[in-house]
């Protein structure tokens, strides 16, 4: 199932120069716009700074993960296995889990968490880059949809472990004169 799912979004890119050309910006160019325009627009809706350097530290720290269990679990890329992929990017190492969907949904969930709106058109930005990086021929789509999973599940469970611990070293102070 893997292959044929695969295979489906392979040949999308080799219909027109035009489309392989789309998905090789999307695989390659646009997740360094969206890392930008995500800090900008945060900075401009005000989102407290040590917030906003949060979300950048848990997707970053999803994707060091990501490449830890790379080096455990060794999957070829399938330009690698299949004599007859040819990646339209250059791409090294192992495949499974997809570093960039693992960030790029770890960067939407932590996003998400501060910010509904963004969080959403970010996901829809994680799964574009995800399908290229099928369609550009550098991933299956398993290895991309591993990376959802490991960067949604990291993303939460670092922005729950972070605000726990937050709010029992500083805890909230009441607003009209606690208790001392």
């Amino acid at each position: 199932m893997n292959h044929i799912i695969f295979y489906s979004l392979y040949n999308l890119g080799l219909q027109s120069a035009a489309v392989a050309k789309f998905f090789v910006f999307c695989a390659g160019t646009l997740p360094y716009i969206v890392i930008l325009a995500t800090a900008g627009y945060l900075g401009y809706k005000k989102i407290f700074p040590p917030k906003i350097f949060l979300v950048y530290v848990i997707a970053f720290g999803a994707w060091v993960l990501a490449g830890l269990i790379k080096l455990l679990i060794h999957a070829p890329r399938p330009f690698v296995l299949l004599s007859d992929v040819t990646n339209l990017i250059p791409e090294s190492g192992y495949a499974f889990p997809s570093g960039h969907a693992t960030f790029f949904m770890a960067f939407a969930v932590a996003v998400f968490l501060l910010e509904k709106k963004a969080g959403y058109v970010l996901m829809a930005a994680a799964v574009l880059i995800g399908i290229a990086r099928v369609v550009v021929g550098v991933h299956f789509p398993g290895d991309v949809l591993g990376g959802f999973a490991l960067g949604a599940l990291f993303a939460y469970s670092a922005h729950h472990i972070v605000y726990t611990l937050t709010e029992h070293f500083f805890p909230p102070h009441e607003a009209h004169g606690g208790h001392h």
